[in-house]
């Protein structure tokens, strides 16, 4: 079924915390928070297109640092979606992610990929 035709492109954007206030600790250990965030041009890419079998890859300046397997938070994102929305017969698609922020540098590279 491989089209070649992006069916989406996206920048997952870096986020800078202009202020942080730990305001509590939940049940299962992580922080309660209250932030204020901006967003700025700089970021990851992200490409979906239809594909025969589901893929994943990562290219660019910082993708030695990141897992390319079920591990990343992508994948993690797709797979969640799919089982969620009860789309677990959805057609493969083949991501691939150009990561340009640094890895556990407090810029939400992560989750951003992930929500893109």
């Amino acid at each position: 079924m491989n089209s070649g035709a992006s069916i989406r492109a996206s920048h997952a954007h870096a986020k800078i915390n202009l202020a942080l206030h730990v305001t509590g600790r939940r049940a299962d250990g992580y922080h309660t928070v209250e932030s204020l965030a901006v967003f700025t041009r700089f970021g990851d890419r992200i490409e979906m297109e239809l594909a025969d079998s589901d893929g994943f890859s990562v290219s660019g300046k910082h993708a030695s640092a990141v897992p390319a397997d079920d591990n990343n938070l992508v994948v993690r994102a797709r797979d969640a979606l799919r089982r969620e929305a009860g789309l677990q017969h959805a057609p493969a698609v083949a991501i691939r992610l150009e990561k340009n922020l640094p890895v556990a540098s407090g810029v939400g590279g992560g989750s951003s990929d992930a929500a893109a």
